[in-house]
């Protein structure tokens, strides 16, 4: 998962599948509060490599501003069904074990483009407010501004992405 300083202030959450990172911008943020339900826009594939990458995207390019890999880690699908299948019936469920998002979580799709990302009742499951509580880069320990600054990007817009 990547947090992205763009326009707005989003996350990218990404499941390799079939080759590629198939995508979906979550504005809000994860939440480990089962009774949250999160938009999750499905955005275009991503190459592999793009997983790691950290940095700024120049303006006017798509997607321009800071990127941080928030979070990194592997995920095991639950159930029978391949991810192509549980792709085109719009329900995804899934375990994660990242460095922060740990569990099992859900991906509905609830429009065209519309999914909601849900955390299911486990173990992992918290009221605590993942994305403030740890806010830095798993890779780096940086934060968006400090991205932004070390890489030319801008470092008051990317700011506005760290906890004040």
């Amino acid at each position: 998962m990547q947090k992205h300083r763009a326009t707005a202030l989003h996350y990218d959450f990404r499941l390799e599948a079939g080759g590629v990172l198939v995508s979906w911008a979550v504005p809000k943020g994860p939440s480990l509060n089962p009774a949250d339900k999160r938009l999750a826009m499905a955005v275009e594939d991503h190459p592999l490599d793009y997983a790691r990458f950290e940095g700024v995207i120049p303006e006017g390019e798509y997607g321009g501003g800071t990127v941080m890999v928030w979070d990194i880690g592997t995920y095991r699908l639950e159930g029978d069904e391949s991810f192509d299948e549980a792709l085109r019936k719009g329900r995804i469920v899934f375990t994660l074990n990242g460095k922060k998002l740990k569990g099992s979580w859900t991906l509905v799709r609830t429009g065209d483009r519309r999914w909601l990302l849900m955390k299911r009742r486990d173990r992992s499951a918290t009221a605590v407010d993942i994305a403030t509580a740890k806010p830095r880069s798993v890779l780096t320990r940086r934060l968006l501004a400090g991205i932004a600054r070390d890489e030319g990007g801008d470092v008051a817009k990317a700011a506005t992405g760290d906890p004040q």
